[in-house]
């Protein structure tokens, strides 16, 4: 039977946990500023420092890494991090791109204080260009592709290289069919950083600058791709359908809503949301391996030493747990991703928050996947089968009121 068959009556919980972590991650923003211009360079000089061509880094199973090395080492600061090699490169790597939360209900001000732009279908990725190349890593940390760039430092031509110094850190997401980075958000330029910037200060700045240096042109001889700007909306209602409806060179893959305020963090954060439909997104529902979605939703969470179920998220929620005697029997390991059925009326709202009382285990995630899921997607995805957050809400949220004095004062204007 098809995933939107299994409809239920379902309940909408008026205000879940989501904005209260919105209103977290703004205070810890303010209070806590770390040395971003050290780690950007890190990040520059550790993403470059591995072989010089994608043929001669090995193949990996993240999973049989989990089960066959030594604990990953704990690495105290991003210097420390360029020593690092192999699999502990890549799970470090991993961890350094900004993770949205899927959106689980409409944040207040979304007009006033959001972007909304469409997501590109394709592979994300950092791209770093510095000491006369470019690099790209995917989310689980490997190399998705080493190539010369426009980019500054990014290619060995005197007419494009530069100082050491000059490096380069762009979020992209990579479109396969017309071989295009379509460039998110700009982590650092010309070795400034911009981690410590909001996201108003970061797409002007990546509306600016990226055109400036020949990115943006087809590809040549030391250009390999091309490079391409993702149109940002202010998040009122004629950016909202522009982003949603609007003409677009890529496939989309659902809308992203950044926080104009919101700083670049690693890893998951509430404030920047996915969202999607079945309109602007062909895996609007979770697919399994073989692309079909599945007739029950599916979770990967990870195994903890006790036996827990957890989520990606930090810190991480609490799903459930395995027995002992189950994990011993099953050859598991703690670190293990694991993938779970959730089974007919197996999930429950309660008080605002998804709770998974009956699933069913299903096997080891997929071997190249890095992170279990986060709650948010959980339970966006389970809203999607059961009561869809829909564009009606989110063009709802952000219809005009106008007060009777002030239709009031148009009048008495226009006299």
């Amino acid at each position: 039977m098809a995933p939107h068959d299994l409809r239920r009556p379902f309940k909408r919980a008026a205000i879940s946990d989501q904005q209260r972590r919105r209103e977290l991650a703004l205070q810890r923003q303010a209070e806590q500023r770390a040395n971003s211009q050290a780690r950007a360079r890190a990040l520059a000089s550790s993403l470059l420092s591995f072989p010089s061509s994608p043929q001669s880094e090995p193949e990996f199973d993240l999973e049989t890494e989990q089960e066959t090395e030594e604990p990953t080492t704990v690495v105290s600061s991003v210097l420390e991090a360029s020593k690092l090699k192999g699999s502990e490169a890549r799970r470090w790597f991993a961890r350094q791109l900004m993770l949205p939360e899927w959106m689980i209900d409409v944040p207040p001000h979304l007009d006033n204080d959001w972007y909304v732009f469409p997501r590109p279908a394709g592979k994300r990725c950092f791209v770093v260009s510095s000491n006369g190349t470019t690099v790209s890593r995917l989310r689980n940390g490997s190399v998705l592709h080493y190539f010369p760039s426009a980019l500054p430092n990014g290619a060995r031509n005197k007419d494009v290289s530069g100082p050491a110094s000059a490096y380069c850190i762009l979020d992209c997401i990579f479109h396969e069919s017309d071989q295009t980075y379509y460039v998110i958000d700009m982590v650092c330029w010309r070795g400034y950083s911009l981690y410590d910037c909001t996201a108003e200060f970061r797409f002007f700045w990546l509306n600016s600058k990226l055109v400036e240096t020949g990115a943006c042109n087809p590809p040549s001889t030391y250009h390999r791709y091309r490079f391409s700007v993702v149109s940002i909306y202010d998040c009122n209602q004629m950016g909202l359908h522009a982003a949603y409806a609007g003409s677009m060179p890529f496939s989309r893959d659902g809308l992203l809503f950044y926080n104009k305020h919101a700083h670049y963090q690693t890893g998951n954060t509430p404030l920047a949301l996915v969202w999607k439909d079945e309109h602007c997104s062909q895996y609007f529902l979770d697919t399994d391996s073989k692309g079909e979605v599945p007739a029950l939703q599916q979770v990967v969470l990870e195994l903890q030493d006790d036996g827990k179920l957890v989520t990606s998220d930090d810190p991480p929620v609490v799903f459930g747990s395995l027995d002992g005697e189950f994990v011993q029997k099953s050859g598991l390991r703690s670190g293990n991703l694991l993938r779970f059925a959730i089974k007919d009326e197996g999930a429950r709202i309660v008080d605002g928050k998804l709770e998974l009382c009956d699933t069913q285990y299903v096997g080891k995630s997929n071997r190249a996947r890095a992170f279990a899921d986060s709650y948010s997607k959980v339970f966006f995805q389970y809203a999607a089968r059961h009561s869809p957050l829909r564009m009606g809400d989110l063009l709802a949220s952000i219809q005009p009121h106008i007060s009777q004095d002030e239709k009031t004062l148009d009048v008495e204007m226009a006299g």
